[in-house]
């Protein structure tokens, strides 16, 4: 029997969570193919899956980013539902169900993503999320959040898990590149994941793309993924930084910066390699510290 989902994970050192999200997969009651798209892990991670060979797993011989490997699995996936999956997130018994119901209430669906939730059930950030616009980033950082209750439109709070879980699946303008479930069809009209970015934000970059072409993008709050949030990115958080951060200066470039006047994308660049150069600091304080500790032992 042909698989209904295609799943592709990108993996980079994600340990024991890998076997822990194949597993998950495996469990699920749908025909899935599943593809293990590797970025020249080093700490074993694949040995996990040793004697799974329902399994299929491309080694890529460096660490290529995480547009460019779910492009890899896209490319050799064979279902009419692609779902890219972060190696740290864990499925619910139904949570895939669900999720390939929701894609089917309409055939203007084109992406769907379910409830991330932390190890204690808490729901996190990013499952549901508006497009964080350059005003809407400023917005947040300077705290204007609190004048949302006059002015709503203005000083709209766009981390929507603040606000009550649904009830249904319901219309957002983006979800989370963590786990994300998409129509072949609606890939094919959009287009691949953009290669540019080497890792965060081109999750939001392909849900702008999706609904510029006309796709609906829905959350589905009756899928629960538990998501190990930032596991794989630990040992080195000052390059994910960086990346995080050059993601969003790509971002801004790419879709607004025709929108916004040229000294407002100015001061927005000099805040974000602002936030960068501060985030650096810290990790880098953080580290010596762990170092001089362990020197004083």
């Amino acid at each position: 029997m042909s698989a209904v989902i295609s799943t592709i994970i990108v993996n980079y050192n994600a340990g024991e969570l890998l076997r822990g999200c194949v597993d998950s997969i495996i469990n699920c009651p749908l025909e899935n193919e599943i593809i293990v798209v590797d970025n020249a892990s080093t700490d074993g991670s694949l040995d996990t899956l040793l004697g799974l060979s329902s399994v299929q797993i491309i080694n890529n011989a460096a660490n290529v980013g995480f547009a460019a490997a779910c492009n890899t699995g896209a490319q050799v996936a064979s279902a009419q539902y692609l779902l890219f999956l972060n190696p740290d997130c864990s499925f619910d018994p139904g949570a895939l169900a669900e999720l390939l119901a929701s894609m089917n209430v309409n055939d203007r669906v084109g992406m769907v993503g379910g409830l991330l939730t932390n190890s204690d059930g808490t729901e996190q950030a990013g499952g549901r999320r508006t497009v964080p616009t350059p005003w809407r980033s400023f917005v947040s950082a300077f705290g204007l959040t609190h004048f949302s209750d006059r002015w709503p439109r203005l000083f709209f709070d766009f981390h929507l898990h603040k606000q009550p879980l649904p009830d249904q699946a319901i219309e957002v303008e983006a979800i989370s590149g963590a786990c994300m479930m998409v129509r072949r069809e609606a890939m094919q009209d959009v287009g691949e994941w953009d290669e540019g970015y080497f890792l965060h934000c081109e999750d939001l970059d392909w849900c702008m793309r999706f609904r510029q072409k006309g796709w609906k993008i829905l959350f589905v709050p009756s899928a629960k993924i538990t998501h190990a949030l930032g596991v794989c990115s630990r040992s080195r958080p000052v390059f994910v930084e960086w990346h995080k951060h050059k993601g969003m200066m790509r971002f801004y470039r790419k879709f607004f910066r025709h929108q916004y006047p040229g000294i407002l994308m100015v001061l927005v660049a000099v805040g974000v390699w602002l936030r960068f150069g501060f985030l650096a600091a810290y990790y880098s304080t953080k580290c010596s510290g762990r170092i001089l500790g362990r020197g004083h032992g």
